[in-house]
């Protein structure tokens, strides 16, 4: 059984495609589409696939979206388990403007899971935890999911030995309890777990030692954006300076952050490296366009760069 399972509530066709200029009322002629699997879950799990690691993404399925993002997914040799439910798989849609070379990220609800298929995933999840080390959630919750889906999923993760990793936000991260073993959040998200603002370096701080203190995580890395990524844990805070790179698109760049981390951890490195790391993979995200994620000789080239930097 691979070392790290993670799970996607809310998958999403992935399409990035270009046009022109963005201009309201007018029909925009876009370049060939890109279509890739998409949702934190399962890009963590592509993540970790192309660097050399081995994962399982476990993912509810619907309609014809879903039948090809299954699809996408087994093109690039990633193993995984998908549970039919009723509904469509929702699609998200990024356009960069070639004028300008913004991009536009256009995400879409996703179908409602009922109880029935709620149940239904954690069965399916249950079934892969014998013998994991990590159990990665990632992601949004769809409609019909309560805010506690999280801490059940957790609940599981406990009664099987693995470490629980929550990616989320909203009232899914407010309502996840249970004391995941890690929390990647942004600053927003530090915010809904403080209940306080971190416009400051020392609110930052102060900030996550209060989450860790309350027992919300024992570890949280908190993505910095340009300013790097902050690490906290009852004994320790540190920073990681930003690894620069010319940013082409920033779809899939935490996710390839925390496929990094989570990697390096079921390869017995340091908390300190395996951040460092994954700070190298989200950086490779950026370079590639459109939906594509980390390679690993990008990663390998940029975590060798922030070594060498001391970074």
């Amino acid at each position: 059984m691979p070392p790290i399972v993670t799970l996607t509530m809310n998958p999403a066709l992935d399409i990035a495609t270009e046009t022109e200029a963005i201009v309201p009322a007018e029909k925009l002629r876009c370049g060939a589409p890109r279509y890739d699997p998409g949702g934190g879950g399962i890009n963590v799990a592509r993540a970790v696939h192309m660097l050399g690691g081995d994962a399982i993404a476990v993912f509810p399925i619907g309609g014809p979206s879903g039948e090809m993002l299954c699809h996408l997914v087994a093109d690039e040799g990633v193993s995984h388990a998908a549970v039919a439910v009723d509904g469509i798989t929702r699609e998200s849609f990024a356009v960069v403007e070639r004028q300008s070379g913004k991009q536009y990220r256009f995400l879409l609800p996703g179908p409602h899971i009922g109880a029935r298929d709620q149940a239904r995933c954690l069965d399916e999840l249950e079934a892969h935890l014998s013998g994991a080390e990590y159990l990665v959630a990632s992601g949004s919750l769809p409609p019909g999911c309560p805010n506690d889906f999280y801490a059940r999923v957790g609940d599981l993760a406990r009664q099987h030995g693995a470490r629980f990793v929550l990616d989320t936000s909203g009232p899914a991260l407010a309502g996840a309890g249970g004391a995941p073993f890690l929390i990647k959040a942004s600053l927003r998200e530090l915010e809904e777990l403080s209940g306080t603002a971190v416009r400051t370096e020392g609110e930052r701080e102060t900030a996550a030692r209060a989450v860790i203190a309350r027992g919300c995580a024992e570890i949280i890395v908190v993505s910095l954006g340009a300013e790097g990524a902050l690490l906290a844990t009852g004994e320790e805070i540190r920073r990681f300076p930003v690894i620069p790179v010319p940013a082409l698109s920033s779809v899939g760049a935490g996710d390839s952050m925390l496929a990094g981390i989570v990697l390096s951890l079921t390869r017995g490195w340091t908390l300190t490296e395996a951040v460092r790391f994954g700070m190298a993979a989200g950086a490779a995200a950026l370079l590639r366009p459109g939906t594509e994620l980390c390679r690993p000789e990008d990663t390998d080239r940029l975590y060798r760069a922030a070594q060498d930097r001391q970074i």
